[in-house]
């Protein structure tokens, strides 16, 4: 049985092939990176709003832009992403002796920059745009449809049958890579025409050689300069970030653990704000009592009075979830919020 077996955690060697566990090893490794990022951006803007709420805010584009830049660099210099790299593999086309050093050849390139960094940024912003339409309609009274109307909501009827079908092919793709029969553990690989493979040892020696790039000189334009500046930059944070990630591997994954849903009552005691001070109009005498029922979002007299626990405030309920779920932060204080922070107050007369 181990003989038979044995073809599952080692590659051929008429192949050079990955085994299935290395390749999934190395898909894992930056989906750990991204929660651990998030955290941290999630304790700066519970610390200081004002100062780091755009990080949170704007948390999405600001890691695809760099995801883009931190793939450029690996798949310029190493013909591998940056988590390919760090496991000693590479990706190389049909041919397969093209040298790691040189790069990819142009449109497997950008193919494969596209669906490493661009294409998991449009599906997370999907996700989101679908949830907020999904939490509206929940509220929304249905009037007769016009044909765009009708399209969007079979679109997003269907769209968790695509997803389905999506992770169906994906898991038929690794069944298949596992017993041989394909050269791609996943059809992002086949879309974007490569397949990877171990770094050879003339690879290694390439890579070591390789110089950063020409020098600068006086005959050079601007332009030329400027991008050189920024390659420059941009491959001393990747080289950065690569070693700093060799040496906090097992850091990131302990903090994707402790930030999972099993340990979110010991990160809400840690993390836990203090109780804002309340409203200013409340000290006013002339302040009517129709006034203090206002909602803050919708600027009319509250119904279903929900407060919001991370700053006190309170709201209509449709008001303060269609914001939360949105935007994950309070209104007004700007405080990082989520739906449990939602809670319903009832008065005595019911």
């Amino acid at each position: 049985m181990a003989e038979r077996g044995a073809h599952l955690t080692t590659a051929a060697p008429a192949e050079d092939r990955p085994s299935i566990f290395e390749v999934l090893a190395q898909d894992s490794l930056m989906s750990a990176v991204k929660p651990a990022l998030l955290h941290a951006v999630k304790i700066l803007a519970t610390s200081n709003p004002a100062r780091y709420g755009i990080l949170w805010r704007r948390f999405d584009e600001i890691y695809a832009v760099l995801d883009v830049l931190l793939q450029h660099h690996f798949l310029s210099r190493t013909s591998a992403s940056f988590s390919e790299n760090f496991y000693g593999l590479k990706r190389v086309g049909d041919d397969g002796t093209r040298a790691a050093h040189l790069g990819l050849r142009r449109r497997q390139h950008w193919r494969s920059l596209f669906l490493l960094a661009l294409l998991p940024y449009l599906h997370t912003k999907l996700e989101k745009v679908l949830a907020r339409q999904r939490d509206e309609d929940d509220f929304s009274i249905r009037l007769p449809q016009s044909f765009m109307q009708k399209l969007y909501r079979a679109f997003l009827a269907a769209y968790p049958f695509v997803c389905m079908a999506w992770d169906g092919w994906v898991f038929c793709q690794q069944l298949l890579y596992v017993f041989g029969k394909t050269r791609t553990h996943s059809p992002l690989l086949w879309l974007a025409g490569v397949k990877l493979s171990y770094l050879t040892a003339n690879d290694i020696h390439g890579l070591d050689l390789k110089p950063s790039g020409p020098a600068l000189s006086p005959n050079q334009s601007f332009g030329e300069k400027f991008q050189r500046l920024v390659s420059t930059a941009v491959g001393g944070v990747a080289v950065s970030l690569s070693t700093s990630l060799s040496i906090g591997v097992f850091f990131l994954q302990f903090l994707e653990w402790w930030y999972s849903s099993e340990n979110q009552s010991t990160v809400k005691s840690l993390t836990s704000l203090p109780t804002p001070p309340p409203p200013l109009h409340l000290h006013s005498q002339e302040t009517s009592h129709t006034h203090i029922k206002v909602c803050p979002l919708c600027r009319k007299v509250r119904n279903n009075d929900t407060a919001l626990a991370t700053s006190g405030y309170v709201f209509c309920y449709k008001c303060i979830y269609v914001y939360v779920k949105a935007n994950h932060r309070c209104p007004l204080t700007g405080y990082p919020s989520g739906l449990q922070h939602l809670i319903k107050i009832y008065t005595p007369d019911g």
